[in-house]
């Protein structure tokens, strides 16, 4: 008789809870929608805004190339401009008889560019190895984040430190050395970016499986053939991802080089002496006496667009050589 009455008095509950689990259900489902629709907007924007800094800089880069302070040029002198900027050695926009070759300030970029990775790469990597492959998880505990905090440096700091620690140091060595020189912005720039090198490298060498470690030390290698022979091919995709990101990096560094290169602009291919880059030169006239709508304002957007179409290239060949190297493990 009790378990009768038990079980009549729970029959009227269950319509009602029936009701509350598709009120529960539709309002998930409200929810997920709503997520899906924030996500999809936050990834919109992003793409918006990208869109939107592509779209101001070569359309000052437009202006650029068709007038001249204000006032439209001519087809043979538009073509001239062009040659001029591609061809051209000198940057002197604020000269009388300006002129505005890229070469200079793309081949001091260029330059920093090659001494930080002929510093950062090697270092970043072997340092990636050895967290990897031989530090007890207690030293890696402890080097990896103390490695880190280089990143969270401020760049004016590399920037002082370039000026006040490198370059005295290289004026003792290397005869003929300016205050200002690429060799210096090289140098703090490779260390800015020995820690992006090391940490997405480690990372790398870390997701290897270990049957393959194993595998090569049961064929007789040693630690180090296995480290360097087997491991590290093994996670050849991530450890270009690392150079390819670093080397943007190098690419779009202002400050540190602005303080250690120096503000003139020349065609040179000696490390001793000082030259603008791209950015550096970005800065000066973003924070300078150019006034809008000027050619010299102008060429601010004609630089940002350049630096622009290299990065997205470095982004191009990186995805590239990703997929052409990239091993699948399950």
């Amino acid at each position: 008789m009790e378990r009768f009455v038990t079980t009549a008095a729970l029959e009227p509950a269950q319509p009602r809870t029936r009701d509350r689990m598709r009120k529960n259900r539709r309002l998930q489902r409200i929810v997920e929608a709503l997520i899906e629709r924030a996500l999809l907007a936050c990834a919109l924007l992003s793409i918006v805004i990208t869109l939107a800094i592509a779209g101001v800089v070569f359309y000052g880069s437009f202006e650029f190339f068709t007038t001249d302070n204000g006032e439209w040029m001519t087809a043979g002198e538009i073509l001239g401009r062009v040659v001029d900027f591609f061809t051209a050695r000198e940057w002197t926009p604020n000269f009388v008889g300006a002129r505005y070759g890229i070469l200079p300030l793309l081949t001091a970029t260029l330059m920093v560019t090659l001494i930080a990775a002929a510093i950062a790469i090697p270092i970043g990597v072997m340092t990636a190895i050895f967290l990897s492959e031989y530090a007890t998880p207690r030293i890696r505990g402890v080097a990896k984040p103390t490695l880190e905090l280089l990143a969270g440096i401020p760049s004016v700091v590399y920037g002082f430190f370039a000026i006040t620690i490198v370059t005295p140091a290289l004026a003792t060595i290397i005869p003929g050395l300016n205050s200002f020189n690429l060799l210096s912005a090289g140098i703090v720039v490779g260390i800015m970016i020995i820690p992006m090198v090391a940490s997405l490298s480690e990372d790398a060498l870390r997701a290897v499986p270990r049957a393959l470690r194993d595998g090569a030390i049961a064929l007789g290698a040693n630690k180090f053939e296995t480290s360097v022979k087997v491991v590290l091919p093994a996670a050849l995709s991530g450890v270009m991802a690392s150079f390819v990101l670093a080397l943007s990096r190098a690419i779009g560094e202002t400050m540190a080089v602005s303080l250690a290169a120096g503000e003139t602009a020349r065609l040179t291919l000696d490390p001793r002496e000082g030259a603008v880059t791209m950015t550096s030169f970005i800065v000066r006239v973003a924070t300078g006496d150019a006034p809008h709508g000027t050619t010299t304002f102008n060429s601010l957007f004609v630089v940002a667009g350049t630096l622009f179409v290299i990065t997205l290239f470095m982004n191009i060949a990186g995805r590239f050589l990703l997929r052409r190297y990239r091993q699948v493990y399950r």
